[in-house]
């Protein structure tokens, strides 16, 4: 099951500079959280190497149209299933309002265990705010691209744009902390979500080989679902109280 992700931002500098910046996709690292590389392959294509939800990606991607100072719309077409546009619009000589919509396909126990504690939608708000901070701070942009790429489609692309990558996990590794938190977390979720099972109407619960996760289960620290004893007593006195 996919899932959209809308977030939108003003941000004190014209619309020429937020835009021309935003077409420096090389430096998306600087503000997006998790961002480790993004490689432009040439005027429509990029590389981007990131961490989805506490799993490593590696994934390509398509510029599906681009429109100077208006939008940006992208799709995968290799590795993690998203598609999405970023929108901007002036809001006066010096003021601009930039929306981003983002469609994805969480894949495996950890991805879809953050989707559910809404990972992504907070890391995309965080990388907006960040950008603001960013480009606020210059005053101006660091560069940019006024080309244009001409789209066939209208309005924001979703996955369906992206359907070449729907079997295609794209995954680079998962680093032990994530699935340490991944487990950490079904187990924690275990028992409230216990009572759910038979429930018609559980919207909010997702099934994984069938242990019931909800969306309200704890999260912890990271430093501390890391720690393999707190990992094993939870999951331990978890499954002893499911019992």
């Amino acid at each position: 099951m996919t899932t959209k992700v809308e977030k939108s931002i003003e941000v004190d500098v014209p619309v020429s500079t937020a835009y021309n910046q935003w077409t420096q996709f090389e430096e998306f690292p600087q503000f997006m959280d998790g961002v480790e590389q993004v490689h432009q392959l040439d005027n429509k294509r990029l590389h981007w190497v990131a961490e989805i939800a506490g799993v490593k990606r590696e994934w390509d991607a398509k510029i599906l149209e681009q429109v100077p100072d208006e939008k940006i719309a992208w799709a995968a077409t290799s590795g993690a299933t998203n598609a999405g546009a970023v929108y901007f619009a002036p809001l006066g000589a010096g003021r601009t309002s930039i929306r981003l919509s983002l469609e994805y396909d969480p894949k495996g126990i950890v991805e879809n265990v953050g989707d559910k504690l809404g990972i992504v939608e907070r890391t995309a708000e965080g990388d907006l705010k960040r950008f603001k901070t960013f480009i606020e701070k210059r005053g101006s942009e660091t560069g940019g691209w006024r080309g244009d790429v001409k789209g066939t489609m209208v309005g924001t692309p979703g996955v369906e744009q992206a359907a070449s990558t729907k079997d295609d996990k794209g995954k680079a590794g998962v680093s032990g902390k994530a699935m340490v938190a991944g487990a950490a977390a079904v187990a924690a979720a275990g028992v409230a979500a216990s009572k759910m099972k038979g429930k018609k109407d559980a919207d909010d619960v997702i099934v994984v080989d069938e242990t019931y996760v909800v969306a309200d289960a704890p999260v912890y620290p990271a430093d501390v679902v890391a720690d393999e004893k707190f990992t094993s007593e939870t999951t331990r006195s978890s499954k002893g109280r499911n019992r």
